[in-house]
């Protein structure tokens, strides 16, 4: 990657490395106020949240994964010369007894002072990810479909009015319900129905304002659009704003329901990485989109990730 020069002087050049429970991603990029302009991102599943749900524990496969992924990551980082970088763990990290242990291991490996971001901090990042760049006083619903959580904030404006982090994800529920290949009925009915208890439970006795608009993010939504779209490969341009209606996300997951892990890893548009977990994924957001009675969401690139750079820019 040859280094690029900022796009001007009141930028400031970041970067963020998010360990989330299913993938590990990295973004650099050049940042003026709100406004975030890409200049290296990618995202490789590592799976640490693999088993924490039963064990408590990251599992050494998982932490090595991590740190080889971070050992090709930091060099693209210091050939872009970011001014600041910004270490975040998410839902794998904070719920295992061995979680500053893996901490004091980065710290250590790599000389990373690596935050652990409990589910509030999550929500607030990822809402200001996706508001960045938006104009209009819209009243927005931000989902974030992670590994291990799923944060549902509302907001208007810059501002976060209502937001809660659910105990549901694609590596969680998918270890928790969904055995078989493909999963059977009965599976995904119990699937359905304990995240939907979820998130009528974090919605009771909340007086919530209309939404305007639902923005998805993360990978079960990007991926989905992918796969609406058929791309291959990858384009994060045709994915921004792609509306996926109710009834489409649900005809997909009959569809992806129905196939065996292998067939799965074929469909153009999915990452054969992320083809085990996208299953529970998809339910987790038909649940959440039937309880606001959304009709279709819309897709975006701008997440945590987005969240964090403005954040780190605004620290150095």
């Amino acid at each position: 990657m040859a280094a690029t020069e900022p796009k001007s002087a009141s930028s400031r050049r970041v970067a963020v490395i998010d360990i989330g429970t299913n993938s590990t991603r990295l973004l650099i990029a050049d940042v003026d106020g709100d406004q975030v302009d890409e200049i290296y991102r990618e995202s490789r599943v590592t799976r640490l949240g693999r088993g924490v749900d039963y064990s408590g524990q990251l599992s050494a496969d998982g932490i090595e994964a991590v740190c080889e992924v971070i050992a090709d990551y930091l060099p693209l980082i210091a050939e872009e010369e970011a001014a600041e970088t910004m270490v975040i763990a998410t839902s794998a990290v904070r719920d295992a007894g061995n979680g500053s242990a893996f901490v004091a291991e980065l710290r250590e490996r790599f000389a990373l002072r690596c935050e652990v971001i409990d589910g509030d901090q999550e929500a607030n990042f990822t809402y200001l990810g996706t508001v960045s760049g938006r104009s209009g006083d819209e009243s927005l619903l931000v989902v974030d479909i992670g590994g291990g959580s799923t944060e549902m904030i509302i907001g208007q404006g810059s501002h976060p009015t209502f937001h809660t982090s659910l105990q549901a994800g694609v590596v969680r529920h998918t270890e928790r319900l969904l055995t078989g290949d493909p999963p059977d009925s009965a599976e995904l009915e119990a699937l359905a129905k304990d995240i939907g208890k979820l998130v009528r439970a974090a919605l009771e006795g909340v007086e919530l304002p209309q939404v305007d608009r639902a923005i998805a993010v993360a990978g079960t939504a990007s991926s989905l659009a992918a796969i609406d779209l058929e791309l291959e490969p990858y384009d994060p341009k045709a994915v921004e704003g792609h509306l996926l209606p109710l009834r489409t996300v649900q005809w997909w997951l009959s569809r992806l329901a129905s196939m065996p892990l292998e067939e799965r890893k074929q469909v153009p548009g999915l990452h054969p990485d992320r083809a085990q977990a996208i299953v529970a994924g998809v339910v987790i957001l038909i649940e959440i989109m039937r309880n606001f009675d959304l009709l279709e969401v819309e897709v975006s690139e701008h997440d945590i990730l987005y969240g964090c750079a403005i954040t780190a820019a605004a620290s150095v």
